[in-house]
């Protein structure tokens, strides 16, 4: 990918040369993790949560064959809207949706969107790729909760490249709610340990479970502040070892929902999505959405306030790496 395919907008290339504080923000929880409108609510609060914090935000996506880093407000809406919108619920002065499907992106399918001049919303594991080749690197990035190894990968393989890209992102730190409750976690944290990627707890010593507080799975290391969080970082970088960060902080107690409840509520919504014939990169929006619907729209409401405290938090540990 050619650097002038990748349009920096104007506040992040004035914050990158200095050096400031950015928290990169990925774009498929918008176009493809959230229902409309609520996507746009929420991506919203994020950048918010950011700037309150006192860094930058900077939302990565794919728009007409352009890799933007930093995403404007009217952009954000193109990703977030339908083709065609509700009626009665279309935000004010909002832009025309995109035009043709807005794809879901990993790291391999950026050559191919952006020679066909197409739109997409990038993952995690993209959107680390696209920070770091405009010049945020090492990068901070807030997330809901991240790709690993999906239960019955020894038959499938379903391995998600996130765990790819957090293995050569050396110096950057994804701030999360654990992996998502449909993964087989303790495969996952075997992949994590072989590939040399950091876990830190934030304020736990348990790994959350995305939208549950807790998976029963205990983790070895952990922080307490943002000052003794962006220490370790601070350490971690000087090392150069090869793998990234990742510092899961659980969800909000107060809109937490119950691990025996979203297992029953996932075991449904694997049987429908086996009998369904979803696989590859539909099954994870698949998922979210049949448990949103069997926990009453718990799921979905826990989903969007982790996603706004770990930007938050994020924010407020790039400030701390960037007080030098």
């Amino acid at each position: 990918m050619n650097r002038d395919r990748t349009d920096l907008t104007d506040f992040v290339r004035s914050t990158v040369i200095p050096g400031g504080p950015i928290v990169v923000l990925e774009s498929t929880v918008i176009a493809q993790g959230l229902p409309w409108p609520d996507n746009l609510e929420t991506a919203n609060r994020m950048e918010q949560a950011v700037r309150h914090a006192g860094a930058d935000p900077a939302t990565i996506g794919v728009l007409d064959g352009v890799a933007r880093v930093g995403l404007g407000i009217p952009e954000i809406e193109r990703l977030a809207r339908p083709i065609t919108a509700p009626p009665g619920i279309v935000p004010r002065n909002a832009i025309e949706p995109a035009q043709g499907p807005i794809r879901k992106a990993n790291r391999r399918d950026l050559a191919a969107i952006l020679a066909r001049r197409g739109s997409a919303a990038t993952t995690v594991s993209a959107t680390i790729w696209l920070a770091r080749r405009a010049g945020i690197d090492p990068c901070v990035m807030a997330t809901g909760g991240l790709g690993g190894v999906h239960r019955g990968a020894g038959t499938t393989f379903d391995v998600s490249t996130d765990l790819d890209e957090l293995a050569q992102a050396s110096g950057s730190v994804v701030i999360c709610s654990g992996f998502k409750s449909i993964l087989d976690l303790p495969a996952t944290l075997e992949v994590l340990e072989t590939r040399g990627i950091l876990l830190v707890g934030y304020r736990t010593g348990e790994l959350p479970a995305f939208t549950s507080i807790g998976s029963g799975l205990s983790i070895e290391h952990r922080v307490d502040d943002p000052t003794e969080a962006a220490e370790m970082i601070r350490w971690h970088r000087r090392l150069e070892t090869p793998g990234a960060v990742v510092l899961v902080q659980p969800v909000p107690e107060a809109v937490a929902i119950d691990r025996d409840e979203m297992e029953s509520a996932l075991d449904d919504a694997l049987r429908e999505a086996a009998n369904l014939g979803v696989v590859g990169k539909g099954i994870t929006p698949f998922l979210l959405d049949r448990i949103r619907q069997a926990t009453s729209g718990k799921s979905l409401r826990a989903n969007m306030a982790l996603l706004v405290e770990n930007a938050r938090l994020a924010g407020e540990i790039a400030v701390k790496l960037a007080d030098r």
